[in-house]
């Protein structure tokens, strides 16, 4: 009885399981998990998981919602995360929301970063890309790429 009980005791407080996204493989959607996430390919999408670690050839165009994210790749999009990491070779565009923060010498960030005690119930229209179709001149392209975030950009900018 014994042997069952700790066996049973034994899957339920198991480590994670890991996913990888090999650099070879290029996803054009969502990408959710339940466990942690290992991406060095590219996602086109939104990606959801528990842990993310993005590999220095990783690139991802969405938002990102985890309880920890450590970023050496490429990311445009809004992070939500109790814990960000941003690591020497990250190129972030889009504002970070979290409880924790971390950037190493030589990061290119571009964004505003906004401390939260809650960071993973602010809701997605607040990190969402915008869905806007303006046809204005290179600045207007700069706003979208920097994922909707048009306040954080200086009066003199405004079109």
């Amino acid at each position: 009885m014994t042997g069952m009980g700790t066996s049973e005791r034994a899957q339920d407080s198991s480590p994670l399981s890991i996913s990888t996204i090999s650099e070879d493989l290029v996803i054009n959607g969502n990408v959710t998990s339940k466990s942690e996430l290992h991406l060095d390919g590219q996602v086109q999408g939104d990606v959801h998981c528990v842990t993310l670690v993005l590999g220095e050839t990783a690139q991802v165009e969405g938002n990102v919602v985890a309880e920890e994210v450590m970023v050496r790749g490429r990311l445009i999009g809004s992070v939500r995360a109790l814990k960000v990491m941003l690591q020497s070779t990250a190129h972030v565009e889009g504002n970070l929301f979290h409880k924790s923060l971390a950037l190493e010498q030589g990061t290119h960030f571009e964004g505003e970063s906004r401390p939260s005690d809650d960071p993973l119930s602010i809701p997605e229209t607040h990190a969402a890309k915008p869905q806007q179709d303006h046809n204005g001149p290179e600045v207007v392209k700069q706003r979208e790429r920097a994922n909707g975030f048009i306040k954080s950009l200086p009066e003199s900018l405004s079109a």
